[in-house]
């Protein structure tokens, strides 16, 4: 089974980081800095701080794991997190000199129920679950500590 791990970054700021994915052919669609474990990881957050590193230059601090979701080959674990620095500009993950892979914009969106909907998260489930939380008000005070 292939094992990934995703983060829900919050900023000082209180909004999330999201990857708009632009790629031919494709409705643009947005999703969480993350991608598989290797066997070489540690342990499933070696592997989160390794690909924020990659994909945003980026170091947070992960708070908790948030929620799980497996389909019949894949387990999907999503941190939660808080994020102070980054540079897109430096990423170094294999992904973005890939061709044919389209294009990764970094983009920060409030972390609100209207700001979810305004883009189409994927995976699917994971929209839901941000929103239910953010609804909840059970994503404020842990990420603020």
């Amino acid at each position: 089974m292939i094992e990934r791990v995703r983060a829900v970054l919050v900023t000082a700021d209180d909004t999330m980081l999201v990857i708009r994915r632009t790629r031919p052919g494709i409705p643009e669609y947005w999703v969480l800095p993350g991608g598989g474990v290797e066997p070489d990881d540690e342990s499933r957050e070696a592997a989160l701080h390794r690909e924020i590193h990659e994909e945003i230059a980026g170091k947070a601090d992960i708070i908790r794991l948030l929620h799980t979701m497996e389909s019949d080959d894949e387990r999907q674990h999503f941190y939660l997190a808080r994020i102070a620095s980054w540079s897109f500009e430096d990423r170094t993950g294999p992904e973005f000199s890939a061709e044919g892979r389209g294009e990764y914009a970094l983009e920060e969106i409030p972390l609100t129920v209207e700001g979810l909907d305004g883009i189409d998260l994927k995976p699917e489930g994971i929209a839901d679950v941000l929103r239910g939380a953010v609804s909840a008000g059970s994503l404020g005070g842990e990420v603020l500590l």
